[in-house]
């Protein structure tokens, strides 16, 4: 089976002198991973490389399909960050800028909107302001406006990091819900019991380095739903 993605010999150095040292991971389809270690471990530099976002000065990333143009690649995956900044306006508006970048017509990114909204349980909330958010709603409409670009990664850094404890349940049901599609979801995070909560395999990093590696099978059960409900 073709990974989504594999990273072979990445090396990224910081002018700081933090070493970011990737020999082998590949990440399947329809799986779900936890990225865990110490503050300054690399987490975020991870999922940045993962994401296309920083660029290794030595090493490959490649996504299924064999696709070189970075332009597309990066249409494959998508990053949350821990601190998902919403536009002022409401709720549709936020998930309607990126399609309209892409040149979605209109009525196919309100039918995208309303799917998504759905999966992440906001249905309704179209005409919502984002001001008016709690934070787990916020994270909601992040992922959901991730969700949007039909990726085949979905990168999340630290998602429950600023929710409260009444939130957290419903959004890591959601988050183990997302691999019935096929999709890839790696979330960072400090609290190792998240991964057995939603079956997750880890990946431990430690000084930038992997002490671990993923050996998970795939389940595409629904991927060709998630694939059909897009179009």
């Amino acid at each position: 089976m073709q990974p989504v993605i594999s990273i072979r010999d990445v090396l990224l150095c910081h002018d700081k002198g933090f070493r970011l040292s990737i020999d082998n991971l590949d990440l399947l389809q329809g799986q779900i991973y936890a990225l865990t270690g110490p503050n300054g471990s690399g987490k975020s530099t991870l999922l940045r490389i993962m994401a296309l976002l920083s660029l290794p000065q030595k090493g490959k990333v490649t996504f299924a399909g064999g696709i070189m143009d970075l332009t597309e690649q990066r249409k494959r995956v998508t990053l949350v960050e821990q601190s998902p900044y919403l536009f002022q306006g409401t709720v549709s508006e936020n998930l309607q800028y990126g399609l309209k970048l892409r040149g979605v017509e209109k009525e196919e990114q309100s039918r995208r909107i309303k799917l998504m909204l759905s999966i992440v349980g906001l249905e309704g909330f179209e005409r919502r302001m984002a001001k008016e958010l709690s934070g787990g709603e916020i994270q909601r409409v992040a992922l959901a406006r991730a969700l949007v670009f039909k990726p085949d990664l979905l990168l999340l850094d630290e998602p429950t990091a600023n929710i409260d404890s009444n939130s957290l349940q419903a959004f890591e049901a959601l988050l183990s819900k997302l691999t019935r599609y096929g999709v890839t979801v790696v979330f960072s995070t400090h609290d190792l019991s998240q991964s057995d909560r939603l079956g997750a395999e880890l990946l431990q990093i430690e000084n930038g380095h992997l002490i671990n590696r993923p050996n998970g099978a795939q389940d595409d059960n629904d991927a060709n739903k998630w694939r059909n409900s897009h179009g």
